[in-house]
């Protein structure tokens, strides 16, 4: 009995040389577009990567694509969207502590393309920045809660609270730029730059 939750096309081929196309639970070939989709994307921006660009780095046929993405936005969106849940589950979304930074320099090392697509290439794209937007408005609100503690209500306060989000996410970019240098002190140094601001906003 065949499996209904597999590819149908087990004899479709992908673009590369004569390699029978695996078959998959629709899951886990979803799963494999995803990581196609965002180590390409990654590497050139949404307006430079074509559906074809995607195909070639997972294996696999457009034709196959079109059964789980209907446009290469939709599969843009589902990129993205996935790489913003795996950081919230790394990070946590409720409030900011001494394990957050750590979380998200070791969510960052685990897919770095994901983190990389989502802070650095769909920040540019005018057509998914409300995700983009949404993070950061969150981010904001977050800083600006946990940081009331420690800064007086104000101005620098509302400084601080704008620039650290900011901050945190270019310095990690920047350690994974850099080739992930001393990952077991990463966070330790990201954190040095944060309580850089914090102090310069002191009264």
């Amino acid at each position: 009995m065949s499996n209904p939750d597999a590819d149908s096309a087990q004899t479709e081929t992908a673009p590369t040389p004569q390699a029978p196309v695996r078959r998959l639970r629709r899951a886990e070939r979803r799963e494999q577009i995803l990581d196609a989709a965002t180590r390409a994307f990654a590497r050139a921006g949404y307006a430079a990567t074509g559906l074809n660009d995607v195909a070639t780095e997972a294996g696999l046929t457009r034709a196959m694509l079109y059964r789980h993405f209907e446009s290469k936005s939709d599969l843009y969106r589902a990129a993205l969207d996935r790489a913003c849940v795996r950081l919230a589950e790394a990070t946590g979304v409720d409030d900011f502590d001494k394990d957050t930074l750590p979380a998200m320099v070791g969510a960052a090392a685990a897919d770095p393309d994901g983190f990389r697509l989502l802070f650095r290439y769909a920040a540019r794209e005018p057509d998914f920045r409300d995700l983009i937007d949404s993070i950061a408005a969150a981010s904001r609100e977050l800083a600006h809660r946990n940081l009331a503690r420690r800064i007086p209500e104000g101005p620098w306060l509302d400084w601080a609270a704008n620039l650290i989000p900011t901050l945190t996410i270019e310095a990690v970019i920047a350690w994974l730029d850099a080739g992930q240098p001393d990952p077991d002190q990463a966070a330790d140094r990201i954190t040095q730059a944060v309580h850089g601001v914090m102090a310069a906003a002191q009264p």
